[in-house]
């Protein structure tokens, strides 16, 4: 019985890790509408679409010279750059009001002045954290705590 569980369990997951690869595909119909879809269209038009994820997978710290944004350079105020959309940056979010950590958050999709003030941080994701001259990029924890106290 064990054998049996133990091989249908095997057997699912190898099925999950095919779906986790999968590929997307693109094409243009005799309309011209373009499709998208995990399985290639019948035509010999289908092309494979490469995806490109923009975001953190370990957190990476910066002392910054000269160009630290004026929010960010008036006495070590903790100022984050973030999305409403991105997981990371409600977790950062989160962490700060439970813990009583006063911050400023410019949101960079929705302010013109931030999203300027981010790309002159060559910010390739979110979010960046500013604390006075040191900068992380992502966000954890433990890490927040290295820069902050």
């Amino acid at each position: 019985m064990k054998g049996c569980i133990a091989l249908l369990l095997f057997a699912g997951a190898t099925l999950l890790a095919g779906q986790a690869c999968a590929e997307i595909y693109t094409w243009t119909d005799a309309q011209g509408r373009v499709h998208f879809g995990d399985k290639p269209a019948d035509n010999d038009r289908a092309q494979a679409v490469n995806v490109r994820i923009n975001t953190f997978e370990s957190v990476s710290y910066e002392s910054l010279g000269k160009g630290v944004p004026e929010p960010a350079a008036r006495g070590g105020k903790v100022v984050m750059y973030a999305t409403q959309w991105c997981g990371v940056c409600k977790k950062a979010r989160r962490y700060f009001n439970d813990n009583n950590i006063p911050f400023t958050e410019y949101d960079i999709d929705n302010d013109p002045k931030a999203r300027k003030r981010f790309e002159e941080l060559e910010g390739k994701g979110v979010p960046v954290i500013v604390v006075g001259k040191r900068r992380m990029n992502g966000f954890s924890a433990e890490g927040f705590e290295r820069i902050y106290r």
